[in-house]
């Protein structure tokens, strides 16, 4: 599988590029903004990991031109600041995950293999249908009323987990453990701005497919009927 680094840090970018070929990956490593989106145009990846303060562009802009592209690749983003609303920020601009710099290398090895498996690099595909909405998890489609929609790695995951149980509430820590399939420390407000672009492109306002259940979490009702 291929990655595409972009990281302006050479320390940082060559521990990325050693430690992630010794895992299999193929790496492809540059250190700004600019070079990151042309070797994106010009190349098919699996996955990207960006770095958000980066000279010239920032990560922030290279993540919203890679959305405005069409394109789902998942997005890790790195970065030294830990604010809520840097990894709201960073979530807003379509990236699907978030780590911040100091980092262990497992960590992101295993945020890495997550964010593959949630975008259909791994496992068997099957067809999934809950009301007007359909689902393939092989080929990643999304539907709704036979009209294609187009979702992020992280958006499918939570739809995904939600047609599979119809009516069942879920917390958010619940949600971030499942969806990210490993213990995440980024509060639990990044299920929040998850949800909230998956219910727009669903169409789902006012919300009746994804409701709100206050101080609970989230549910999902494809019938438009009550628990």
């Amino acid at each position: 599988m291929a990655i595409l680094v972009i990281e302006d840090d050479p320390v940082i970018a060559g521990f990325l590029q050693t430690g992630l070929r010794y895992e299999g990956y193929r790496i492809s490593a540059c250190f700004s903004g600019e070079e990151g989106l042309d070797l994106f145009k010009n190349a098919s990846f699996d996955l990207v990991i960006l770095d958000v303060v980066l000279p010239g562009m920032d990560g922030f802009d290279v993540c919203r031109r890679v959305r405005s592209r069409g394109s789902d690749v998942p997005v890790l983003m790195l970065t030294v600041k830990n604010e809520v609303s840097d990894r709201v920020r960073g979530l807003d601009s379509g990236a699907d995950d978030y780590l911040s710099k100091p980092f262990d290398f497992d960590e992101l090895l295993a945020r890495v293999r997550a964010l593959l498996r949630r975008s259909g690099k791994l496992g068997e595909g099957k067809r999934m249908e809950a009301g007007c909405l359909s689902l393939d998890t092989e080929t990643r489609e999304v539907e709704k009323n036979g009209v294609r929609i187009t979702l992020t790695p992280t958006e499918f995951a939570l739809l995904e987990l939600f047609i599979g149980h119809p009516r069942r509430v879920f917390t958010r820590e619940i949600l971030l453990n499942r969806v990210f399939g490993y213990e995440y420390d980024g509060g639990t407000n990044v299920i929040d701005v998850h949800i909230n672009h998956l219910r727009k492109k669903l169409n789902d306002s006012p919300a009746r497919l994804i409701r709100t259940v206050y101080g609970v979490g989230y549910g999902f009702y494809p019938d438009n009927t009550e628990e």
